[in-house]
């Protein structure tokens, strides 16, 4: 496949890239994962293909940037003023707890793990193919917490997700590539995922984690201010603790996208 060199920054590395992962283990019986990976390729065949009939080439323009808004209830927009600095796929896990040995209880969050991966460009050029992104990721094993690129989209790493105690998440954009910053975070509102949302890997699995607007604490570095978790995919715990060991992970990607920035807001 070959594209034009304009096209270059924002989809032809997506475009481009061959799985650098397998599948999940027994993919091929699973015709809903299929389909997922189906549609993606299709959507970037269809992209590369219209872009070589572009006269001008796209451009990495942050300000076209497009901010999901959940339906029935959106998450508060963004403050007054701010402006995009970075949009990312986030791979990783959440985490939970069973340690009461209660089997009726439900599972207590410990927060989550999750590399992060430079999407900025796409989401100023292809919000659609973004949009899709998390899902697609899903599908895809980890082969460690620190992998080099995100299959099958080929994404480098731009930073990294976790949890310093139970009630404050952090995001450290700080990497050999790029210098972004630092955020510890606290939730300033959170909306369920769409109805639809990807449950888990091969559509299976007890549904989508929420979206969140999230507001940095003292400390954070960079100019970041506030963090939205949105097209999230999976990660949610069981009901209850029945059958669960005393911790255990859930396999989630959602988008993350970093002000300051003052976004589009998609309808």
């Amino acid at each position: 496949m070959f594209c034009k060199t304009w096209v270059m920054s924002a989809l032809c590395a997506v475009a481009l890239s061959a799985p650098t992962l397998t599948y999940n283990p027994g993919a091929v019986e699973r015709p809903v994962e299929m389909q997922i990976l189906s549609e993606y390729f299709q959507m970037l065949g269809d992209k590369v293909q219209a872009g070589r009939s572009m006269s001008e080439a796209p451009v990495c323009n942050m300000n076209n940037a497009v901010l999901p808004v959940a339906s029935p209830t959106p998450l508060p927009p963004p403050s007054a003023g701010l402006s995009l600095k970075h949009v990312a796929i986030g791979r990783g896990t959440q985490n939970y707890s069973c340690a009461t040995g209660n089997q009726t209880a439900a599972p207590v969050a410990l927060g989550a793990l999750a590399t992060l991966y430079n999407a900025t460009c796409i989401a100023s050029t292809y919000p659609d193919l973004l949009s899709i992104l998390p899902n697609v990721a899903l599908q895809f094993n980890l082969t460690s917490p620190d992998q080099a690129s995100l299959s099958p989209s080929n994404l480098a790493i731009s930073g990294h997700h976790f949890f310093s105690n139970t009630t404050t998440p952090d995001f450290n954009l700080n990497t050999t590539a790029m210098d972004l910053g630092f955020a510890p975070c606290s939730k300033n509102n959170t909306v369920a995922a769409p109805t639809g949302a990807p449950k888990g890997q091969g559509g299976v699995g007890n549904g989508a984690v929420a979206w969140l607007k999230l507001v940095t604490r003292d400390g954070a570095t960079g100019g970041l201010e506030e963090i939205y978790r949105v097209n999230t995919a999976g990660g949610n715990q069981p009901a209850t603790c029945a059958g669960m060991p005393t911790t255990f992970e859930v396999q989630y990607a959602a988008e993350y996208v970093f002000p300051p920035f003052h976004l589009k807001l998609l309808q």
